[in-house]
């Protein structure tokens, strides 16, 4: 499973890899996260604030961290 997370490198923006780098490897995920920083490469998501997250290239959040329990249901729908 491919994970994306969007941003420059606001304290939101490494939150959330961290949470998501946690999360991977408490629940034994196996996802590879790709960590973009890329500002053209970022705008081609279409948002307007970071941090984003694109799990299987589908938008999850923007702007936000969110918590753990929403983290791995999205995880795990992507899963099934």
């Amino acid at each position: 499973m491919n994970v994306k997370i969007l941003g420059a490198g606001c304290s939101k923006c490494k939150a959330l890899e961290q949470k998501v780098r946690q999360l991977d490897e408490l629940h034994q995920l196996h996802l590879e996260i790709e960590k973009i920083t890329d500002l053209n490469e970022i705008i081609s998501y279409r948002i307007m604030a970071t941090p984003g997250l694109v799990i299987n290239g589908k938008l999850r959040s923007v702007g936000t961290v969110p918590k753990d329990a929403q983290l791995l249901q999205w995880l795990r729908e992507e899963d099934s």
